[in-house]
């Protein structure tokens, strides 16, 4: 048979994957690194988010293979609640920050994680609109909102293409005030006045 003749409508998809394959499992990796190692506890692995949207970016995923929030059900609950606790030890060990804690309603990367990071988003890997919508909307799921979903409903269900759309579209707007910057370099800099002030 032809390769011609084997392309449908999810070819696309496929080539996706593959592409996305590489860079797609690159926590797996990182969590074998001890240098990237920030806690760890038997059921659970905390690293540093190699491309940190602010001054303090953690991830916090499970040992066991567990790809994404779609995978999550009531047997996973005591898992999340670990996740919790690690939350509340981390900001125990950053208190002059202000940090929350989420999940992305359509993750990028496989296995699951959960991101703590501080309120600043003060870096320079934060770059795109979408990096910015991306824990500023609520396509940001903060943590106790995902354990009660799993709680009440033992699924997490999937936002539709518009929605995830929609969300990452969004028009910027400072995190911490209510200023709506023309661009990423005007907020970049609105918020450095947001970290000087916060070192008075």
């Amino acid at each position: 048979m032809s390769k011609r003749t084997i392309k449908n409508p999810d070819e696309s998809q496929i080539n996706v994957k593959k592409t996305k394959g590489h860079w797609a499992m690159g926590l797996l990796e990182t969590m074998k690194d001890p240098k990237s190692i920030y806690k760890e506890t038997e059921n659970v692995v905390v690293i540093h988010d190699k491309y940190p949207k602010a001054k303090i970016h953690y991830l916090v995923l499970p040992r066991d293979e567990i790809s994404s929030i779609f995978k999550l059900n009531k047997s996973h609950i005591t898992l999340l609640k670990e996740f919790g606790s690690i939350f509340h030890t981390i900001m125990e060990d950053h208190k002059n920050n202000t940090l929350r804690a989420g999940f992305h309603a359509v993750p990028s990367m496989q296995r699951l994680h959960m991101h703590i990071i501080s309120t600043d988003m003060n870096s320079e890997c934060l770059k795109t609109k979408v990096h910015w919508n991306s824990f500023t909307t609520s396509f940001f799921i903060p943590y106790d909102d995902l354990l009660k979903t799993l709680e009440e409903d033992g699924v997490i269900q999937k936002i539709s293409s518009d929605t995830h759309k929609s969300l990452l579209s969004q028009p910027l707007k400072c995190n911490q005030c209510e200023f709506t910057p023309k661009n990423m370099p005007q907020l970049k800099q609105h918020l450095l006045s947001h970290v000087n002030k916060n070192h008075l």
